[in-house]
Parts: C-alpha cells; sequence; structure tokens
C-alpha cells in the first residue's frame, strides 16, 4: 500500500514538473513574449482565430445535404406515385390504352410539344392571361377589402354582397362578361379578375376584421395615431390572411381562365389546345395539356408560399 502511494506521487510530481517545463519553454519563444507584453494573440494564434467562420445565427443556416435530399424525395413521391398507379393501371388492362394512353408516351409526346410545337406558346399565353386577371384583383382586392374590414359596420353590410356572388358559380358569370367585353381576352381576364377579386376582398377583411386587439390597444396607450396603428400593427396582423387570399386568388384565375378558353372563343391557350384535342382525338396531347395546367397551377401556389415565408416568417409567434 505504501509502495502504491509513493508510486502515485512520484508520478504527480513527474507530471508537475513536465508541464511547467513546457509552459516555459513556450513562454520562452518571442511570438509569445511579445504579445504576453503588448496584450496581443500570437501571431499563429491569431491566423487560427482569422480563419474561423464567424457566428451565424441558427435560423441562417442553410439545411443540411441529407435534409434537403429527404425533403426533395418527399415531394417527388407524389408524382412517381401517381406515374406507378397509372403505368400498372395500363399493364394490367384497367384502362383503356386507346382512351388513356401510358405515361411515357404521353410525357413523350408532351415534350416534343412543348419544344417542337406550340404548346409553349399556349402555355406563355394562359400565363400572362392569369398574372393580368391577378394583377387587378390584388390591386383592387387589398384595399378594398382593408376599407371593409376596418369598420365591423361597413363588413356586415358588405358581407352578403360578396358572400353572395364569391358563392355564385364562375362559369355561370360566362354569359354576363361575354356581353359586357365581348369574345376576346377582356372577357376572360375579366372573369377571372372578378373572381378572384371577391376572394382577396374576403380573406384580406377578415384579416383586418380579426386582427388583435391586445396589441392595437397597447399602441393606443403607448400614443400611437391611427396611420401609425394600422401601418405597425394592423397591416401586419392582416399578411398572413392576406396571403391566403392570393394564394386562393390566383389559383382561381387559373381555373377560371382555362375554362373561359375553352368556350370563349380564342385560338390560343392551354384550355382552348385541350378542347381542340379533345375534338380532335388527339388524347397524348390533351394529357400534356391536362398535366402541364396542373403544373403551372402547382408551381404559382408554391411561389406564394416561398414568398409568404419570407415576408411573413413571423407568422403564428
Amino acid at each position: 500500500m505504501s509502495f502504491a502511494l509513493s508510486l502515485k506521487g512520484w508520478a504527480s510530481s513527474k507530471i508537475r514538473s513536465s508541464t511547467h517545463n513546457g509552459l516555459k519553454e513556450i513562454m520562452a519563444q518571442p511570438s509569445v513574449t511579445h504579445a504576453a507584453k503588448s496584450g496581443e494573440p500570437p501571431p499563429q494564434a491569431a491566423r487560427a482565430m482569422s480563419s474561423m467562420p464567424p457566428d451565424i445565427p441558427p435560423d441562417v443556416l442553410p439545411p443540411p445535404r441529407s435534409t434537403q435530399l429527404r425533403r426533395f424525395a418527399q415531394i417527388a413521391i407524389g408524382p412517381v406515385l401517381l406515374l406507378a398507379i397509372w403505368y400498372l393501371a395500363g399493364v394490367l388492362g384497367l384502362l383503356n390504352n386507346r382512351l388513356i394512353p401510358p405515361p411515357g408516351a404521353t410525357l413523350i409526346e408532351t415534350w416534343k410539344a412543348l419544344t417542337e410545337g406550340t404548346m409553349f406558346y399556349d402555355l406563355v399565353q394562359t400565363l400572362n392571361r392569369v398574372l393580368a386577371a391577378f394583377a387587378i384583383a390584388a390591386a383592387l382586392g387589398v384595399p378594398i377589402g382593408i376599407v371593409i374590414g376596418a369598420n365591423e359596420r361597413i363588413y356586415r353590410s358588405a358581407e352578403f354582397i360578396i358572400d353572395f356572388f364569391r358563392s355564385t358559380p364562375a362559369t355561370a358569370m360566362f354569359p354576363l362578361f361575354m356581353l359586357i367585353f365581348g369574345l376576346g381576352d377582356q372577357g376572360k381576364i375579366a372573369l377571372a379578375a372578378f373572381s378572384a377579386l371577391l376572394l382577396i376582398v374576403f380573406n384580406v377583411a377578415y384579416g383586418v376584421l380579426n386582427a388583435r386587439k391586445t396589441r392595437i390597444l397597447a399602441a393606443r396607450s403607448m400614443g400611437a395615431g391611427r396611420v401609425r396603428i394600422f401601418a405597425d400593427v394592423i397591416f401586419l396582423e392582416t399578411l398572413p390572411q392576406t396571403f391566403v387570399g392570393l394564394r386562393a386568388g390566383i389559383s382561381l384565375a387559373l381555373v377560371v381562365i382555362v375554362v373561359a378558353e375553352m368556350f370563349i372563343g380564342g385560338m390560343d391557350g392551354l384550355g382552348h389546345r385541350i378542347a381542340d384535342d379533345q375534338m380532335s382525338y388527339n388524347l397524348k396531347d390533351m394529357y400534356g395539356s391536362l398535366l402541364l395546367s396542373g403544373a403551372l397551377g402547382y408551381s404559382l401556389n408554391y411561389a406564394f408560399l416561398l414568398i409568404e415565408k419570407y415576408f411573413v416568417h413571423w407568422a403564428g409567434r
């Protein structure tokens, strides 16, 4: 037992001695001596510190590559599953291939029509009409919704009119808009803008009306005026519901434009192409146009989700 204690004491003294000698050698170096006198870190430490990355907040860091791949796989499952079911249904004889061609042939025909035919031109024409209708609806709907929602009595008075026309099918309004605006693009854009306008007005007014009263009262208690309360409290409180209305509005505008292109004259657009392909029995091109219309709607909705995530990242907090 005494031998073990003496051995332990000898080891401890050797460690202290070697540590002391090592510190003396380090401090004897010119760079360390200069740093100790000047209060600056030695050159080696300064270079190491300068090469270190700055502190970055965790929410600004990009997601790991594995997370990005997992997210992409989750998004891709839906389209892959749809194509797989479509293909298997054709192979097993559950679908008539003369009426519903296999997905491979449909996608090849769609690619050729996009790159060599006029499908891309029809896509651009439909997109232009949708964006024009949405711009009109947003430019009018947002301020009208704010005015209606700012006063509860005005909101209750206009609620029936908004809900009545919002509940009326847009296709039932075709004859009216054809009589007023004619068979050209004006009639299609006006009908789509009117349909999207009602959705945007309703959502914006609802958002303004249901802004958190506690924050408004807190701003008033701090001496803020009406303009300041609207700009800093009500407007920001309304943004999440406003974006809900904008996303719903642009989706409805696309639906109305495509349907209007089918039935209200015109010589181009995805809706006109779908109707023309159906009449001429060009089924591969017809299904390709349908897929392209769905992809366009998904892209517009996803674009607004990204915009909403960027501008309204604080929603729900």
